[in-house]
Protein backbone atom coordinates (compact mmCIF):
# COMPACT_ATOMS: atom_id res chain seq x y z
CA UNK A 1 0.00 0.00 0.00
CA UNK A 2 1.68 3.53 -0.67
CA UNK A 3 1.68 6.50 0.91
CA UNK A 4 -0.83 8.31 -0.73
CA UNK A 5 -3.67 5.19 -0.24
CA UNK A 6 -2.24 4.59 3.52
CA UNK A 7 -3.54 8.09 3.71
CA UNK A 8 -6.89 7.66 2.18
CA UNK A 9 -7.34 4.48 4.23
CA UNK A 10 -7.09 6.54 7.30
CA UNK A 11 -9.23 9.19 6.67
CA UNK A 12 -11.66 6.79 5.37
CA UNK A 13 -11.66 5.37 9.04
CA UNK A 14 -11.93 7.99 10.57
CA UNK A 15 -14.93 9.29 8.34
CA UNK A 16 -16.50 6.05 9.25
CA UNK A 17 -15.73 6.47 12.91
CA UNK A 18 -18.09 9.44 12.92
CA UNK A 19 -20.30 8.07 10.68
CA UNK A 20 -24.15 8.21 12.85
CA UNK A 21 -25.97 5.40 13.80
CA UNK A 22 -28.91 4.18 11.91
CA UNK A 23 -31.98 2.56 13.27
CA UNK A 24 -34.82 1.06 11.10
CA UNK A 25 -37.79 0.10 12.32
CA UNK A 26 -39.49 -2.49 9.85
CA UNK A 27 -43.16 -2.97 9.51
CA UNK A 28 -45.11 -5.66 6.89
CA UNK A 29 -47.88 -2.85 5.99
CA UNK A 30 -49.60 0.23 7.67
CA UNK A 31 -50.73 0.34 10.87
CA UNK A 32 -48.59 -2.06 12.72
CA UNK A 33 -47.59 0.82 15.04
CA UNK A 34 -44.00 1.78 13.46
CA UNK A 35 -44.39 5.85 13.49
CA UNK A 36 -45.79 5.38 17.06
CA UNK A 37 -42.78 2.87 18.31
CA UNK A 38 -40.89 5.38 17.24
CA UNK A 39 -42.52 8.46 19.01
CA UNK A 40 -42.22 6.13 21.80
CA UNK A 41 -38.43 6.19 21.49
CA UNK A 42 -38.27 9.34 20.93
CA UNK A 43 -39.87 10.15 24.50
CA UNK A 44 -37.75 7.70 26.45
CA UNK A 45 -34.22 9.46 25.04
CA UNK A 46 -35.66 12.95 25.66
CA UNK A 47 -36.42 11.19 30.07
CA UNK A 48 -33.04 9.71 29.81
CA UNK A 49 -31.02 13.00 28.51
CA UNK A 50 -30.82 12.48 25.39
CA UNK A 51 -31.31 15.35 22.64
CA UNK A 52 -33.49 13.84 19.94
CA UNK A 53 -36.02 15.77 17.27
CA UNK A 54 -38.53 15.20 14.83
CA UNK A 55 -36.68 15.69 11.62
CA UNK A 56 -40.43 14.42 9.84
CA UNK A 57 -42.77 12.05 11.20
CA UNK A 58 -46.20 10.98 9.13
CA UNK A 59 -49.61 10.61 12.06
CA UNK A 60 -51.35 10.02 9.34
CA UNK A 61 -54.60 11.69 11.07
CA UNK A 62 -54.06 8.83 13.88
CA UNK A 63 -55.29 10.11 17.31
CA UNK A 64 -53.06 7.44 19.35
CA UNK A 65 -50.04 8.63 17.06
CA UNK A 66 -50.77 12.60 17.00
CA UNK A 67 -51.13 12.47 20.93
CA UNK A 68 -47.02 10.74 21.28
CA UNK A 69 -46.16 14.45 19.54
CA UNK A 70 -46.86 16.22 22.54
CA UNK A 71 -43.49 17.56 24.04
CA UNK A 72 -40.80 16.37 21.53
CA UNK A 73 -39.26 19.39 19.73
CA UNK A 74 -40.01 19.34 15.99
CA UNK A 75 -38.07 20.72 13.47
CA UNK A 76 -40.48 22.30 10.85
CA UNK A 77 -40.63 21.22 7.29
CA UNK A 78 -39.65 22.87 4.34
CA UNK A 79 -42.74 24.00 2.40
CA UNK A 80 -42.19 23.88 -1.14
CA UNK A 81 -44.79 25.08 -4.03
CA UNK A 82 -44.82 22.89 -6.78
CA UNK A 83 -47.55 23.08 -9.90
CA UNK A 84 -49.68 25.95 -7.84
CA UNK A 85 -49.92 23.38 -4.51
CA UNK A 86 -47.50 24.11 -1.38
CA UNK A 87 -46.24 21.25 -0.53
CA UNK A 88 -44.02 20.46 3.02
CA UNK A 89 -40.53 18.39 2.75
CA UNK A 90 -38.25 17.52 5.67
CA UNK A 91 -35.50 20.34 6.14
CA UNK A 92 -32.70 18.81 5.48
CA UNK A 93 -30.21 21.86 5.44
CA UNK A 94 -32.13 22.69 8.85
CA UNK A 95 -31.48 19.17 10.44
CA UNK A 96 -27.40 19.33 9.41
CA UNK A 97 -27.42 23.26 11.19
CA UNK A 98 -29.25 22.22 13.82
CA UNK A 99 -27.37 18.83 14.51
CA UNK A 100 -29.59 16.94 17.00
CA UNK A 101 -27.80 14.16 18.34
CA UNK A 102 -30.65 12.14 17.28
CA UNK A 103 -33.16 12.28 14.55
CA UNK A 104 -36.17 10.53 14.20
CA UNK A 105 -36.70 10.35 9.63
CA UNK A 106 -40.70 8.48 8.90
CA UNK A 107 -41.37 6.94 5.61
CA UNK A 108 -38.10 6.48 4.64
CA UNK A 109 -39.03 4.89 0.63
CA UNK A 110 -40.44 8.67 0.11
CA UNK A 111 -40.19 10.43 -2.85
CA UNK A 112 -39.05 13.73 -2.89
CA UNK A 113 -40.53 16.44 -4.53
CA UNK A 114 -38.90 17.81 -7.44
CA UNK A 115 -36.40 20.37 -7.34
CA UNK A 116 -35.35 18.47 -3.75
CA UNK A 117 -31.20 18.09 -3.06
CA UNK A 118 -31.71 14.16 -3.42
CA UNK A 119 -34.63 12.49 -5.58
CA UNK A 120 -35.33 9.90 -2.13
CA UNK A 121 -35.77 10.61 1.51
CA UNK A 122 -33.11 7.12 2.19
CA UNK A 123 -30.28 9.42 0.18
CA UNK A 124 -31.71 12.71 2.67
CA UNK A 125 -30.96 9.90 5.53
CA UNK A 126 -27.21 9.38 4.34
CA UNK A 127 -26.55 12.08 3.87
CA UNK A 128 -27.40 13.03 7.59
CA UNK A 129 -25.43 9.53 8.63
CA UNK A 130 -22.49 10.99 6.70
CA UNK A 131 -23.14 14.09 8.80
CA UNK A 132 -22.22 12.23 12.06
CA UNK A 133 -25.57 12.37 13.10
CA UNK A 134 -27.61 9.31 14.33
CA UNK A 135 -31.13 8.41 12.16
CA UNK A 136 -33.91 6.26 13.78
CA UNK A 137 -36.30 5.86 10.20
CA UNK A 138 -39.28 3.07 9.30
CA UNK A 139 -40.23 1.33 6.44
CA UNK A 140 -42.67 -0.56 5.21
CA UNK A 141 -41.24 -4.57 3.72
CA UNK A 142 -43.21 -3.89 0.61
CA UNK A 143 -40.85 -0.57 -0.23
CA UNK A 144 -37.50 -3.20 -0.15
CA UNK A 145 -36.28 -4.05 -3.74
CA UNK A 146 -35.20 -6.85 -3.51
CA UNK A 147 -38.89 -7.79 -2.93
CA UNK A 148 -40.60 -6.19 -5.05
CA UNK A 149 -41.91 -8.99 -7.00
CA UNK A 150 -42.87 -11.19 -3.96
CA UNK A 151 -44.90 -8.46 -3.43
CA UNK A 152 -46.43 -7.68 -6.30
CA UNK A 153 -47.38 -11.12 -6.34
CA UNK A 154 -48.57 -11.45 -2.75
CA UNK A 155 -50.90 -8.85 -3.57
CA UNK A 156 -50.89 -7.96 -7.13
CA UNK A 157 -50.06 -4.23 -6.95
CA UNK A 158 -46.54 -3.20 -8.16
CA UNK A 159 -45.34 -0.70 -5.29
CA UNK A 160 -43.32 1.99 -6.87
CA UNK A 161 -41.23 3.98 -4.05
CA UNK A 162 -38.62 1.36 -3.21
CA UNK A 163 -35.35 1.15 -1.67
CA UNK A 164 -32.22 -0.36 -2.29
CA UNK A 165 -31.47 -3.39 -0.15
CA UNK A 166 -28.06 -1.45 0.15
CA UNK A 167 -29.61 1.15 2.85
CA UNK A 168 -30.81 -1.55 4.68
CA UNK A 169 -27.21 -2.84 5.05
CA UNK A 170 -26.64 0.50 6.42
CA UNK A 171 -28.62 0.03 9.35
CA UNK A 172 -26.71 -0.85 12.63
CA UNK A 173 -30.13 -2.10 13.72
CA UNK A 174 -33.21 -3.38 11.94
CA UNK A 175 -36.67 -3.75 14.18
CA UNK A 176 -39.86 -5.55 13.52
CA UNK A 177 -42.51 -4.71 14.55
CA UNK A 178 -44.86 -7.41 14.69
CA UNK A 179 -48.86 -8.06 14.89
CA UNK A 180 -50.77 -11.39 14.18
CA UNK A 181 -53.67 -10.80 11.06
CA UNK A 182 -56.27 -11.10 13.64
CA UNK A 183 -54.56 -7.93 16.22
CA UNK A 184 -53.90 -6.05 12.62
CA UNK A 185 -57.56 -6.54 11.57
CA UNK A 186 -59.15 -5.73 14.75
CA UNK A 187 -56.82 -2.08 14.63
CA UNK A 188 -58.19 -1.98 10.78
CA UNK A 189 -61.80 -2.42 12.03
CA UNK A 190 -61.28 -0.24 15.13
CA UNK A 191 -60.94 3.21 12.97
CA UNK A 192 -57.18 3.30 14.21
CA UNK A 193 -55.27 2.85 11.07
CA UNK A 194 -57.41 4.41 8.35
CA UNK A 195 -61.27 6.59 8.06
CA UNK A 196 -64.26 4.24 8.22
CA UNK A 197 -64.91 4.69 4.95
CA UNK A 198 -61.64 3.18 3.93
CA UNK A 199 -62.33 0.37 6.15
CA UNK A 200 -64.09 -2.01 4.10
CA UNK A 201 -62.12 -1.48 0.73
CA UNK A 202 -58.84 -2.33 2.75
CA UNK A 203 -60.26 -5.61 4.04
CA UNK A 204 -61.21 -6.84 0.49
CA UNK A 205 -57.98 -5.88 -1.18
CA UNK A 206 -54.55 -5.40 1.12
CA UNK A 207 -55.43 -6.21 4.33
CA UNK A 208 -57.10 -9.57 3.37
CA UNK A 209 -55.86 -12.32 6.17
CA UNK A 210 -53.95 -14.29 3.48
CA UNK A 211 -51.94 -11.08 2.37
CA UNK A 212 -50.85 -10.29 5.76
CA UNK A 213 -49.72 -13.75 7.17
CA UNK A 214 -47.48 -13.59 3.66
CA UNK A 215 -46.44 -10.10 4.23
CA UNK A 216 -45.51 -11.45 7.76
CA UNK A 217 -43.61 -13.56 7.30
CA UNK A 218 -41.62 -11.80 4.20
CA UNK A 219 -40.98 -9.09 7.29
CA UNK A 220 -39.75 -11.72 9.86
CA UNK A 221 -37.90 -13.33 7.54
CA UNK A 222 -36.00 -9.81 6.19
CA UNK A 223 -34.99 -8.96 10.42
CA UNK A 224 -33.80 -12.76 10.89
CA UNK A 225 -32.06 -12.16 7.78
CA UNK A 226 -30.41 -8.41 9.12
CA UNK A 227 -29.80 -10.09 12.57
CA UNK A 228 -28.04 -12.72 11.21
CA UNK A 229 -26.05 -10.66 8.97
CA UNK A 230 -24.81 -9.08 11.88
CA UNK A 231 -23.62 -12.10 13.86
CA UNK A 232 -21.75 -13.40 11.13
CA UNK A 233 -19.71 -10.22 10.17
CA UNK A 234 -18.95 -10.48 14.12
CA UNK A 235 -17.58 -13.83 13.94
CA UNK A 236 -14.41 -14.89 12.60
CA UNK A 237 -14.48 -16.98 9.28
CA UNK A 238 -13.37 -20.86 9.79
CA UNK A 239 -10.48 -21.77 7.16
CA UNK A 240 -11.25 -23.47 3.99
CA UNK A 241 -14.71 -21.95 4.17
CA UNK A 242 -16.36 -21.53 0.32
CA UNK A 243 -16.80 -17.27 -0.24
CA UNK A 244 -20.17 -17.16 -2.01
CA UNK A 245 -20.06 -14.83 -5.05
CA UNK A 246 -23.57 -14.70 -7.29
CA UNK A 247 -23.85 -13.94 -10.91
CA UNK A 248 -26.89 -12.47 -12.74
CA UNK A 249 -26.71 -13.65 -16.36
CA UNK A 250 -29.26 -10.88 -18.05
CA UNK A 251 -30.49 -10.29 -21.44
CA UNK A 252 -31.81 -6.72 -23.05
CA UNK A 253 -35.80 -8.73 -22.44
CA UNK A 254 -38.16 -6.55 -20.24
CA UNK A 255 -39.23 -8.41 -17.02
CA UNK A 256 -36.94 -11.70 -16.06
CA UNK A 257 -33.97 -9.84 -16.07
CA UNK A 258 -35.51 -7.94 -12.71
CA UNK A 259 -36.11 -11.26 -11.74
CA UNK A 260 -32.68 -12.98 -12.06
CA UNK A 261 -30.80 -9.15 -10.65
CA UNK A 262 -33.04 -9.65 -7.48
CA UNK A 263 -32.85 -13.20 -7.10
CA UNK A 264 -28.89 -12.77 -7.34
CA UNK A 265 -29.19 -9.70 -4.96
CA UNK A 266 -31.23 -11.51 -2.60
CA UNK A 267 -28.39 -14.30 -2.45
CA UNK A 268 -26.05 -11.75 -1.85
CA UNK A 269 -27.49 -10.41 0.86
CA UNK A 270 -27.92 -13.56 2.54
CA UNK A 271 -24.60 -14.43 2.04
CA UNK A 272 -23.11 -10.90 3.12
CA UNK A 273 -21.39 -11.29 -0.68
CA UNK A 274 -21.27 -9.20 -3.94
CA UNK A 275 -22.86 -10.01 -7.04
CA UNK A 276 -22.37 -9.34 -10.79
CA UNK A 277 -24.82 -8.79 -13.53
CA UNK A 278 -23.34 -10.55 -16.64
CA UNK A 279 -24.47 -9.13 -20.11
CA UNK A 280 -23.12 -10.70 -23.30
CA UNK A 281 -23.95 -8.32 -26.58
CA UNK A 282 -24.31 -10.67 -29.24
CA UNK A 283 -23.28 -8.85 -33.08
CA UNK A 284 -27.34 -8.70 -32.99
CA UNK A 285 -27.68 -6.54 -30.52
CA UNK A 286 -24.55 -4.07 -31.39
CA UNK A 287 -24.53 -0.44 -30.51
CA UNK A 288 -25.75 0.10 -34.16
CA UNK A 289 -28.21 -2.68 -34.07
CA UNK A 290 -30.21 -3.06 -31.28
CA UNK A 291 -33.57 -1.52 -31.18
CA UNK A 292 -34.27 1.59 -28.74
CA UNK A 293 -36.72 -0.36 -26.60
CA UNK A 294 -33.97 -3.32 -25.71
CA UNK A 295 -31.32 -0.20 -25.34
CA UNK A 296 -34.37 1.50 -22.99
CA UNK A 297 -34.38 -2.21 -21.05
CA UNK A 298 -30.95 -2.82 -20.58
CA UNK A 299 -29.95 0.87 -19.25
CA UNK A 300 -32.64 -0.09 -16.69
CA UNK A 301 -31.57 -3.45 -15.70
CA UNK A 302 -28.01 -1.78 -15.12
CA UNK A 303 -29.53 1.31 -13.50
CA UNK A 304 -30.93 -1.71 -10.76
CA UNK A 305 -27.66 -4.03 -10.15
CA UNK A 306 -26.23 -0.19 -9.05
CA UNK A 307 -29.21 0.27 -6.80
CA UNK A 308 -29.05 -3.28 -5.67
CA UNK A 309 -25.20 -3.01 -5.11
CA UNK A 310 -23.87 -5.13 -7.48
CA UNK A 311 -21.79 -4.75 -10.55
CA UNK A 312 -22.71 -4.94 -14.19
CA UNK A 313 -20.25 -6.96 -16.65
CA UNK A 314 -20.63 -6.50 -20.18
CA UNK A 315 -18.55 -8.32 -23.14
CA UNK A 316 -18.84 -8.70 -26.53
CA UNK A 317 -19.48 -12.24 -28.16
CA UNK A 318 -21.33 -14.36 -30.58
CA UNK A 319 -20.87 -17.03 -27.38
CA UNK A 320 -23.27 -16.46 -24.97
CA UNK A 321 -22.63 -19.83 -22.60
CA UNK A 322 -19.03 -20.02 -23.08
CA UNK A 323 -18.76 -16.33 -22.40
CA UNK A 324 -20.69 -17.31 -18.92
CA UNK A 325 -18.46 -20.18 -18.10
CA UNK A 326 -15.25 -17.76 -18.69
CA UNK A 327 -16.87 -14.68 -16.56
CA UNK A 328 -17.22 -17.20 -13.69
CA UNK A 329 -13.73 -18.28 -13.73
CA UNK A 330 -12.42 -15.34 -14.42
CA UNK A 331 -14.29 -13.65 -10.94
CA UNK A 332 -14.75 -16.77 -8.88
CA UNK A 333 -18.48 -16.65 -9.22
CA UNK A 334 -20.00 -19.92 -7.08
CA UNK A 335 -23.75 -19.33 -8.17
CA UNK A 336 -24.78 -18.38 -11.77
CA UNK A 337 -28.62 -17.27 -11.81
CA UNK A 338 -30.03 -17.11 -14.71
CA UNK A 339 -33.51 -17.39 -16.98
CA UNK A 340 -35.43 -20.64 -18.94
CA UNK A 341 -33.87 -21.95 -22.00
CA UNK A 342 -35.70 -21.63 -25.08
CA UNK A 343 -35.49 -24.87 -27.41
CA UNK A 344 -37.08 -24.31 -31.21
CA UNK A 345 -36.52 -26.26 -34.07
CA UNK A 346 -35.08 -27.46 -36.42
CA UNK A 347 -31.61 -26.10 -33.74
CA UNK A 348 -33.57 -27.81 -30.56
CA UNK A 349 -30.71 -30.57 -31.09
CA UNK A 350 -27.50 -28.19 -31.51
CA UNK A 351 -28.90 -26.21 -28.45
CA UNK A 352 -29.60 -29.08 -26.01
CA UNK A 353 -25.63 -30.69 -26.73
CA UNK A 354 -24.51 -26.80 -26.40
CA UNK A 355 -26.73 -26.49 -22.88
CA UNK A 356 -25.28 -29.90 -21.81
CA UNK A 357 -21.19 -28.77 -22.32
CA UNK A 358 -22.15 -25.67 -20.66
CA UNK A 359 -24.08 -27.19 -17.28
CA UNK A 360 -20.93 -30.18 -17.91
CA UNK A 361 -18.18 -26.76 -17.64
CA UNK A 362 -19.99 -25.09 -14.84
CA UNK A 363 -20.00 -28.58 -13.15
CA UNK A 364 -16.43 -28.40 -13.14
CA UNK A 365 -15.43 -25.07 -12.24
CA UNK A 366 -17.73 -26.04 -9.04
CA UNK A 367 -20.89 -23.73 -9.88
CA UNK A 368 -24.02 -23.86 -9.07
CA UNK A 369 -26.53 -23.34 -11.16
CA UNK A 370 -30.01 -21.78 -10.42
CA UNK A 371 -32.96 -21.09 -13.07
CA UNK A 372 -35.58 -19.13 -12.68
CA UNK A 373 -39.01 -20.22 -13.85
Amino acid sequence: MNGENNVQHFLDLIKKSRRGKFKIYIGMIAGVGKSYRMLQEAHDLLDNGIGVQIGYIETHGRAATEALMDGLPVIPRRKIFYKGKELEEMDLDAIIRIRPEIVIVDELAHTNVEGSRNEKRWQDVLELLDEGINVISAVNIQHIESLNEDIQGISGIEVKERIPDSVLQEADEVVNIDLTAEELITRLKAGKIYKPEKVNVALKNFFKTENILQLRELALKEVALRVEKKVENEVVTSAGFRHEKFMACISSHEKTPRRIIRKAARLATRYNTSFIAFYVQTPRESLDRIGLARQRHLLNHFKLVTELGGEVMQVQSRDILGSIVSACKERQITTVCMGCFSFKLPSALLLILKYRKFMNDLSQANVDLIILA
